[in-house]
């Protein structure tokens, strides 16, 4: 039995939140359970100097943590310097990001992503991708309407689930009591069509065989399609593969001009 009661193949509840900030070309709260992440994304009409005069796009990120959205209070980076996992996470988001991009379609101009963690529990760089992409998508939408560029340099959905071996069992989705007991962790980046982007992958308490990491895989494809789903809905749009068009549509409630898309768990379709 899992700590939250769900099933070994149940995501927790999916809430993206758009429009959530006045001034980014870009912006979304992603809620994965009680992991919050707000994800905002900056255009900017230059490219870093190795790409000047290139036609080349970039996509960047960067990563953060508030002090207490922890069990216990954290120092902020910002007083004391970027941690090594700070680092390593936002280069992670920056490439899974890119995977998705035609940047000769974007042109040369750079979009970062600023994805800062309200309330952890689990899986927060996997949140992180998956809000980073519905913030990028909507800076994109509004490029694209005012003529900036002609064609949808978004190639394909990108997100991320966490899948593990808890108390010997291969798990979905882990949240934060699992994912400290898990003898397995693995993070799982993919594209909408089913392509492996990154996979992280570590033996933390026990080694795993090939059929188990095959198990955790086949798990991680059937979260993302719920996750690409729910980004799709968010987004305003459901152009997506035959494997994805199951799960949609999802049940939007709306606010005046906000929406708040709710996706509850789907093990039925796992």
């Amino acid at each position: 039995m899992r700590p939250s009661n769900r099933e070994l193949n149940q995501m927790r509840d999916i809430v993206i939140e758009t429009d959530v900030t006045r001034h980014a070309e870009g912006s979304c709260l992603i809620k994965i359970g009680d992991t919050h992440v707000l994800c905002t994304a900056s255009l900017e009409e230059r490219v870093p100097p190795f790409l000047r005069n290139s036609g080349l796009g970039w996509v960047t990120a960067e990563y953060g943590m508030l002090p207490r959205a922890t069990h216990t209070r954290m120092r902020r980076e910002a007083k004391n310097g970027q941690s090594g996992r700070t680092q390593e996470i936002q280069r992670l988001i920056g490439r899974s990001l890119r995977a998705g991009v035609d940047r000769v379609a974007l042109g040369e101009r750079q979009i970062s992503i600023d994805c800062d963690v309200i309330q952890a529990d689990g899986g927060t760089r996997c949140a992180a991708i998956t809000g980073g992409w519905v913030a990028l998508k909507l800076a994109v939408q509004k490029l694209m309407k005012i003529g900036d560029i002609i064609s949808d340099p978004l190639v394909d959905p990108v997100a991320a689930v966490s899948c593990g071996i808890y108390a010997g069992q291969a798990v979905l989705d882990l949240d934060y009591p699992e994912d400290s007991e898990a003898g397995v962790d693995g993070n799982f980046v993919m594209l909408g069509s089913g392509k492996l982007v990154e996979v992280q992958m570590s033996a933390e308490g026990s080694t795993f065989s090939r059929d188990q990491m095959g198990q955790l895989i086949d798990l991680a494809e059937a979260g993302v399609s719920q996750l690409v789903a729910a980004q799709l809905a968010a987004v305003g749009g459901c152009a997506c593969s035959p494997n994805l068009r199951s799960f949609l549509p999802v049940t939007i409630k709306a606010s005046c001009t906000k929406f708040r898309h709710f996706w509850p768990p789907l093990a039925s379709h796992v």
